[in-house]
């Protein structure tokens, strides 16, 4: 198949296109590059700089006739997100509505767009929090991702497009930036490792459900090919982490004995949350594999050859 994957030189899409073309698909990648790299960017893939904002994203549809299309470029900050609500507006929000009407336009048969779990739900009523629970973001990121899901719905009501989406907890591994996405792990380890003093928001009994990046991929791929319309997954292990445990399973793989700084809550974040992920166990048989300690193992292995080759 030929599938388009918007931000692909990012995080999340660089690994999920390296997959597919390992996998025989034929791939095209748009990408800003604003945190995105381009030496992420599989060699085998079609790479287009682009803004999915731009008008212009038209041209690219009508060219390159995507079957599928994989939907991860956004600002994906919640403290960026809560101090420019515009700019999360203008990306989340008008650039998902221009790959909507591009997959509309140009005979797209299925979008999966990447929401998030640890935004949409808001503070939880119960947790592990399954699909049903009660949509009530707390931020203008988890707001405007719901949106998006929204708009799925309607262009699939309308116009027949197919989708999928699926709700992150929060991914960490290889290749996130520590400069500009929401990764406290990716973070943590380059600051520690240049000698930097971590500040941990709040207490440090704020918890998140971490699922490390290959079985994120694992989920995309499954959806690909399932043949029901309209389905909600969300992605997690179903347990609640505390920042101190992060930082301190970092501290520990790093060999390191720095004390973080503690600062004040930021606004529109949870203090809780984890994902119940049953639904996509029962009906595609997926299941994260990677525990915290392996996967935090691998990121700051990463990191620190990063550090070696003095990359940001």
């Amino acid at each position: 198949m030929k599938i388009l994957v918007t931000g692909g030189a990012g995080f999340i899409g660089s690994h999920l296109v390296d997959r597919l073309i390992n996998d025989g698909h034929t791939v095209v990648v748009i990408d800003n590059l604003s945190l995105g790299r381009i030496e992420h960017v599989n060699s085998k893939a079609v790479f287009y700089k682009m803004d999915i904002r731009d008008e212009k994203l038209a041209q690219i549809f009508k060219e390159e006739q995507p079957e599928i299309v994989s939907h991860h470029a956004a600002q994906a900050s919640v403290t960026k997100s809560m101090e420019n609500p515009f700019l999360d507006n203008d990306v989340n929000i008008r650039g998902t509505l221009n790959i909507l009407e591009c997959c509309r336009n140009y005979g797209v048969k299925k979008i999966i767009f990447s929401s998030t779990g640890g935004a949409v739900y808001g503070e939880p009523q119960r947790i592990p929090v399954n699909e049903q629970h009660p949509i009530n973001p707390l931020s203008i990121y988890g707001l405007h991702k719901y949106f998006g899901e929204k708009y799925l719905y309607l262009y699939n009501e309308n116009y027949g497009l197919q989708y999928i989406i699926l709700r992150y907890s929060n991914v960490y591994g290889p290749r996130q930036n520590p400069n500009g996405e929401a990764g406290v792990i990716a973070i943590f380890s380059r600051q520690l490792l240049q000698g930097a003093t971590p500040t941990i928001f709040g207490d440090g009994n704020k918890t998140r459900d971490y699922l490390y990046v290959d079985d994120v991929i694992e989920a995309n791929l499954l959806v690909m090919d399932f043949n029901k319309n309209g389905r909600i997954f969300n992605l997690g292990w179903g347990l609640e982490i505390t920042d101190k445990k992060i930082y301190y399973s970092i501290k520990e793989a790093l060999g390191v004995n720095t004390k973080p700084i503690y600062g004040s809550k930021r606004p529109g974040e949870l203090d809780r949350i984890a994902l119940d992920a049953m639904y996509i166990k029962k009906e595609l048989g997926w299941q994260p594999k990677v525990i915290l300690k392996e996967g935090i193992a691998k990121t700051v292995a990463y990191y620190k050859k990063m550090l070696s080759k003095n990359e940001p």
